[in-house]
């Protein structure tokens, strides 16, 4: 029998840094977005005003790549 060899140390990936950075990227870029829009948001009727700010919450996370970026992230594969 050989002798059971110790696990070795984990290695965090950069990756997972490296998504982390570009994902806050993403937020800085889509927020200062809405933020530019609400001028023109703010006349609008206060449902749609709500309506509007779920709609762009939404396409946050199934337009704009943050599926994939935590995808990329956790595998190395930027698609499933």
């Amino acid at each position: 029998m050989t002798p059971e060899q110790p696990p070795e140390p984990y290695q965090p990936s950069w990756r997972r840094t490296a998504g982390a950075f570009l994902i806050l990227g993403c937020i800085a870029l889509w927020a200062g977005l809405v933020v530019q829009l609400a001028g023109l948001v703010g006349r609008l009727p206060a449902l749609a005003q709500a309506l509007f700010y779920l709609v762009a919450g939404m396409a946050w996370i199934w337009i704009l790549p943050l599926r994939n970026i935590l995808s990329w992230s956790e595998t190395g594969r930027w698609r499933r």
